[in-house]
């Protein structure tokens, strides 16, 4: 195998392994905490909770292949590249927080408000990666669906259960 092959395919597997890591950490971190979600009145379109770590173990590999896109592209704009994988740094620690807020701590309208931040960086993240490259900024459009989505759920859970 070619040295720029074994190299691509490192990048790949370790862009994946960082949102993947962080999904694991925060769900290891919550673990105590997530039959919350059971006990919650919740929203109308509430799926069922073995969904979501399906829903995000895709999202946190669409994550890991745009963000290997864009590092790729720093031999062409360094600079913009790594403001774009900054930017989507911040997210996933967004991310991260946003399950100890919600689980652990139970704070339904500042996770809320959290998940608003976490939105618009990831569609920050979206805007950036387009600038390098198209197919890592579609990458986020699921990401940016869920989160919408799961900013509904969140609200509602903050009406239902207030």
């Amino acid at each position: 195998m070619k040295k720029e092959t074994k190299n691509t395919i490192s990048t790949f597997v370790i862009a994946i392994i960082i949102p993947l890591a962080v999904g694991g950490l925060s769900a290891f971190l919550t673990r105590n905490s997530m039959n919350i979600y059971e006990e919650l009145n919740t929203p109308p379109l509430s799926p069922p909770s073995f969904l979501f770590p399906v829903v995000w173990t895709i999202l946190y590999v669409l994550m890991g292949v745009s963000s290997a896109l864009i590092w790729k592209k720093r031999s062409i704009d360094n600079e913009k590249a790594e403001n774009a994988l900054l930017i989507y740094a911040a997210g996933l620690v967004f991310n991260f927080i946003w399950s100890l807020i919600f689980f652990n701590f139970r704070l339904f309208l500042f996770s809320f408000l959290w998940l608003i931040v976490l939105l618009v960086l990831i569609i920050l993240t979206a805007i950036k990666y387009k600038k390098l490259s198209p197919v890592a900024a579609y990458l986020q459009i699921p990401y940016i669906l869920w989160v919408t989505f799961a900013g509904y759920l969140n609200f509602g859970i903050y009406i239902l259960n207030h």
